[in-house]
């Protein structure tokens, strides 16, 4: 059955209110169409319907109106509608700025006046309004955060219902945003499509491209307020600004532990859980961390991107350049009110106040010696397991820590990188270069808590506090008999053995 007239005029009202739509949402392309389609219909339908009328919010309305229907009609410039809700739009061009459906087709009639950029939508020019009122209209509920657009604001909500809508076909890894959705699934395909014009280097994610080509212009846009420190990346600059705040989001529901970095917060879950998600494809040696990684694959490259302008020697990693940086200009961002040395990174500054109040927070369950740091605890945990996963490619010898290994290589090469400026003696290791350095400086940073006696060695300090103690750790298998210190365990030794390792060269001794 066709539409009576007054059916039609309803359908082509409701058509026209479904263009509008479609045109204040941006889908102008297709409006024409649509329109031109709904008008060869109704001709169709009733053949004395005259002269078509467009519904197309982008062209101008023709007079000419369907018999025995009023038309709605302009007061100001005497256009005519069809419905009293396009009359209305209509009239708020006269009483406001010009609304999508009155202008010629792709004019941006929307000029903020803060910084002139223009905008074809009403909501898009008023959402932009927003970074320069700061208003943010919506509203968490679950934990106040404030946002300015509704899309930022529903991507939230998701960090509390838990919701990861993108999911990779691949692996099955589930994804909160899209952007890290799009990211990830170039991890399988292996595409890199942002180049750096500077070195060629690609990159599959646009942040990192941004993030790289500031290392080549050096810009750091992001200034603290507090200490004046710039920065490269918005994520550093926001985990710098909790060290003036104290603020620790990421709470470790196994033991407590607060951090205020996301990243240190899935590393430390780690320890926990064990996980090690980073795999060597060419050894097969598995890491906890995306950093230690990266650093163990410049073992097989050889890679060595860090370099010094100062004296030109080069570092496989970040943290490696930075200390090395201190030793040419004696600051650091982190320094110690106690003794004055400076630190490149926070953790080491941390570490290192432990040397001035005692802290030892690292345990062994074994044998209950306690470590001021992680990575002395792991390295001691490994005399109990007997592990030692770093070898020597010279000679095989095995290390249970890739500093030893590092410091043992040199004794092939012969490197030896650091040089006192006062004597001119070079040493292969750092740390023998800083206890030499205390023989200049008289610096003795180690003090015994029981009788105020200072140390300049740390191995010294140790020794001094079993008098107090009487710990004596090492015991003679044969006769049972205790040391305190190696030293004296290993000359006792010899007494057992007959071993005399110290001859002669000036050949035999003469009779007297």
């Amino acid at each position: 059955a066709l539409l009576d007239p007054f059916q039609k005029k309803l359908y082509r009202d409701v058509m026209q209110e479904t263009f509008i739509n479609l045109a204040s949402i941006g889908k102008n392309k297709i409006v024409p169409t649509l329109s031109c389609t709904v008008e060869r219909l109704c001709e169709r339908k009733e053949g004395q319907f005259g002269e078509s009328i467009h519904q197309t919010p982008n062209l101008k309305r023709n007079k000419k109106t369907i018999p025995g229907v009023k038309p709605h009609e302009c007061s100001v410039c005497g256009k005519v509608y069809m419905c009293h809700s396009s009359l209305n739009r209509h009239m708020k061009c006269h009483t406001e700025r010009k609304p999508y459906e009155n202008h010629k087709y792709g004019e941006k009639s929307y000029e903020c006046k803060e910084c002139g950029k223009t905008f074809n939508f009403r909501s898009s020019f008023r959402i932009h309004e927003r970074t320069h009122t700061g208003e943010k209209p919506y509203k968490c509920k679950q934990c106040g955060k404030a946002f300015c657009w509704p899309s930022s604001f529903q991507i939230h909500e998701r960090t509390h219902t838990g919701e990861k809508p993108y999911e990779c076909k691949e692996c099955g890894k589930a994804f909160i945003y899209h952007t890290t959705y799009r990211g990830h699934m170039r991890m399988h395909t292996g595409e890199k499509p942002y180049q750096c014009k500077e070195c060629g280097k690609t990159f599959s994610h646009p942040s990192s491209f941004r993030n790289h080509e500031r290392t080549h212009s050096g810009e750091k846009p992001y200034v603290c307020e507090q200490c004046g420190k710039a920065f490269r990346y918005y994520q550093t600059f926001q985990i710098h600004e909790r060290t003036h705040t104290g603020e620790k989001p990421y709470q470790c529901k196994q033991c407590g532990k607060a951090l205020s970095c996301p990243t240190s917060f899935r590393s430390h879950e780690r320890i926990h859980t064990g996980e090690k998600p980073y795999k060597c494809r060419k050894c097969g040696k598995a890491f906890s961390f995306p950093s230690s990684f990266r650093k163990h694959e410049r073992i097989h490259t050889g890679e060595k991107p860090y370099d010094c302008k100062q004296c030109g020697k080069a570092f496989i990693s970040l943290p490696s350049f930075r200390r090395h940086m201190i030793m040419h200009t004696g600051n650091g961002p982190y320094k110690c009110k106690e003794c004055g040395k400076a630190f490149d990174c926070p953790s080491s500054f941390q570490i290192h106040e432990r040397t001035h109040t005692g802290e030892k927070p690292y345990e062994c369950k074994q044998c209950g010696k306690a470590f001021s740091c992680s990575s002395s605890f792991r390295m001691h945990e490994r005399t109990h397991t007997g592990e030692k996963p770093h070898e020597c490619k010279q000679c095989g010898k095995a290390f249970s820590c890739s500093s030893s290994v590092r410091i043992h290589e040199r004794t092939h090469t012969g490197e030896k990188p650091y040089e006192c400026k006062q004597c001119g003696k070079a040493f292969s290791c750092s740390s023998s270069f800083r206890m030499h350095e205390r023989i200049h400086t008289g610096e003795k940073p180690y003090e015994c808590k029981q009788c105020g006696k200072a140390f300049s060695f740390s191995s010294s300090f140790r020794m001094h506090e079993r008098t107090h103690t009487g710990e004596k750790p090492y015991e003679c298998k044969q006769c049972g008999k205790a040391f305190s210190c190696s030293s004296s365990f290993r000359m006792h030794e010899r007494t057992h053995t007959g071993e005399k390792p110290y001859e002669c060269n000036s050949g035999p001794a003469s009779a007297i």
